[in-house]
């Protein structure tokens, strides 16, 4: 889990999916059960988990309705995030996000306090899971703290609304390397950027063109380039042909989706921040 202040995240000490266990020590991990769904999934994680050998210990901490419901007057408890930042670590279910109005987004105010800025959704073809699809092994990064889902929006006047996309030099950079490090420490071979620089030429324009400079300094890497509908189609007609695929946060959300419906769904692909 990232801290404040480190540059690069969740691949500052060669991220991974698996536990590393080398001599046998206890990792103390905050689980945020969620609401809805969200208790029963973690409960059901938490058996797997501790069927595989995983030595873990769980600090519960609430967010979202559940947060409300005991009383807190966010949704976000500040205790839940200091229990992150003490532990480093964390299980989050799902949490209720409300459409068209009410509180804002679990998810988000995560990103944003903890600036969780690469999410990290592996997409696999798992045995005993049938598809129309067979071998899909893939990863979706994600930029996470900005685009459309910097929640910047305005009432210019009654009927009229307007959102922001927001896009820096920063954040593109370093979603760019993380991509490319993510890439090389995996042993992945390829990493494809997903824009629409054609029609929004200054937004993704620079996030595309973050992704071509960064690809100066991973050689080893091969960059190709897909505009973001287009790339939609051909993931579904040929998903063997990718493997990284890059996204501002919008297309990221969407892409990731999609490619957990090739393999199953949302319940058979892990995601992480």
């Amino acid at each position: 889990m990232n801290r404040h202040g480190e540059e690069h995240g969740i691949l500052r000490h060669s991220f991974c999916f698996h536990f590393r266990f080398g001599a046998i020590m206890t990792h103390t991990c905050v689980l945020i059960p969620g609401d809805g769904i969200g208790p029963e999934v973690a409960d059901a994680t938490k058996r797997v988990l501790e069927a595989s050998g995983a030595p873990l210990e769980w600090v519960s901490r609430p967010a979202g309705v559940a947060a409300l419901d005991q009383g807190h007057d966010a949704v976000l408890p500040q205790t839940t995030v200091d229990a992150i930042l003490e532990h480093g670590l964390a299980l989050k279910g799902p949490c209720t996000t409300p459409v068209g109005g009410g509180f804002s987004s679990v998810n988000v105010a995560l990103r944003k306090t903890l600036q969780l800025y690469g999410a990290v959704r592996p997409v696999r073809s798992l045995d005993g899971v049938e598809t129309r699809y067979q071998d899909v092994d893939l990863v979706v990064i994600r930029e996470n703290t900005e685009g459309l889902y910097a929640g910047i929006e305005n009432e210019i006047t009654e009927g009229v609304v307007s959102s922001l996309k927001v896009a820096t030099q920063n954040a593109c950079d370093r979603i760019s390397r993380f991509a490319f490090e993510f890439a090389r420490q995996s042993g992945r071979k390829k990493v494809t950027v997903l824009h629409k620089a054609n029609i929004m030429k200054l937004s993704d324009g620079m996030f595309l063109k973050a992704a071509q400079a960064m690809h100066e300094s991973y050689q080893d890497i091969v960059l190709e380039e897909r505009i973001i509908d287009a790339g939609c189609m051909q993931i579904v007609q040929g998903p063997e042909n990718f493997d990284i695929l890059l996204c501002e946060n919008l297309y990221g959300d969407v892409m990731s989706d999609l490619c957990a419906g090739l393999v199953g769904g949302l319940g058979v692909t892990p995601g992480a921040n």
